[in-house]
């Protein structure tokens, strides 16, 4: 339990959290996978939920009892919740399209879960949200709890229906009293629990960068965190958050075209990209409303020339969040994925727009035309290439 009398009469600190039972959602995904993981080394009662028990061997070796259960299924959250003091709700639809499913899965599902924890007396609900739900910082501000989302722009339906989430699963919680407490994580990089997996949205670009499928960043930032960190900064939520706040649980803010050239450094692969103005996301933007098909979604070029810079200093002051230097992060996952790339698992992917680009870029290099944009660099006073 979280809080409660001993025998001496002492009141256990919050920080201080006995065994417990814990139910996770979404533990067959990337960070839900970390936090039951986190959960089980500490000693405690671990459920997990899942909809496909082909997706249980992501959590090979993981001491937890699976229970099935749908998050949008109240009486099947209810059996899955039954005599857990908390729960970590990660799961979630990471994704744009179909929307029908990315806003039932984001938005109504928090509140469900809630809901059900009530039902069954469940202390304190852990909601796994994203930085998206915080909106973008303007120019090249940096953003925290406090900045104001505007919802309803193009290509963000699934950062509106986790902030929608969000909203439903602290008003259920105020309704019905359940204690709830929401964590922002940023650009999650990192391994799996199970290192045979091809990993998430998120490492793959690491991945399609060492596999040449990877032609051009846009000129925003972002911010990139460790899956474990993110992990243990769900578990400090859980121990020390208040209920109705919000932590951003985020790393290192850097642009795209950096992240590339460490990922260069790092892994000794080089590919040159295009770095494409920001502006490209107004072209984007026109794609998307009109349904013109082209090589990259615009969802992708839309989101990506955003200014996605975090602070987490609100996790570090009142969770004691901490995060591990970017070099490691990033060196776990160049390993991770060059593994995989050895073992053949990107194999029978075909030829796709992005990788006939990358491999245009890397032929222009070869001819020489790459010293001409690096040349144009100096006169336009931005970056045009990247991952040399």
């Amino acid at each position: 339990m979280y809080a409660g009398k001993e025998k001496s009469g002492e009141v256990r600190r919050r920080s201080e959290p006995a065994t417990q039972v814990a139910c996770v959602t979404g533990a067959t995904g990337f960070v839900g996978g970390h936090v039951a993981r986190l959960l089980a080394e500490r000693g405690d009662e671990v459920r997990v939920t899942y909809r496909d028990s082909s997706r249980l061997r992501r959590l090979e070796g993981v001491d937890v009892e699976p229970v099935k259960a749908d998050v949008l299924d109240r009486a099947g959250m209810r059996r899955a919740l039954r005599g857990c003091q908390v729960v970590f709700h990660s799961a979630g639809y990471v994704n744009s399209r179909p929307v029908e499913r990315v806003w039932r899965i984001n938005s109504l599902s928090p509140r469900v879960v809630v809901e059900a924890a009530a039902a069954e007396g469940v202390e304190r609900v852990v909601l796994t949200s994203t930085v998206g739900a915080i909106g973008t910082a303007p120019g090249d501000e940096v953003a925290d709890e406090t900045h104001v989302y505007r919802p309803g722009r193009a290509a963000m339906d699934y950062a509106d229906s986790k902030h929608e989430g969000e909203q439903e699963a602290m008003a259920a919680g105020a309704r019905l009293g359940v204690d709830v407490v929401v964590v922002n994580p940023s650009y999650v990089l990192g391994v799996p629990v199970d290192r045979r997996e091809p990993g998430e949205t998120s490492t793959r670009t690491v991945a399609n960068f060492l596999l040449g499928r990877l032609p051009a960043v846009v000129d925003g930032a972002t911010n990139i965190v460790d899956v474990e960190d993110v992990a243990a900064g769900h578990l400090l939520a859980a121990q020390r958050g208040k209920p109705g706040e919000r932590y951003i649980l985020g790393g290192y803010n850097l642009a795209w075209a950096e992240l590339i050239d460490r990922l260069a450094a790092q892994s000794g692969v080089h590919h040159p990209l295009l770095v494409l103005p920001r502006d490209v996301a107004a072209l984007a933007r026109l794609q998307s409303e009109l349904g013109l098909p082209g090589p990259v979604a615009p969802e992708a070029l839309i989101l990506m020339a955003q200014n996605w810079r975090y602070s987490s200093r609100k996790a570090k002051k009142e969770l004691g969040y901490k995060t591990r230097p970017l070099e490691k992060t990033l060196g776990r996952t160049i390993d991770w994925s060059l593994e995989l790339i050895e073992a053949g698992a990107f194999r029978g992917r075909g030829v796709s727009a992005m990788s006939l680009g990358s491999a245009w870029m890397r032929g222009a290099e070869r001819l020489g035309l790459g010293s001409g944009l690096r040349a144009a660099e100096r006169y336009l006073g931005r970056r045009l290439v990247a991952g040399q």
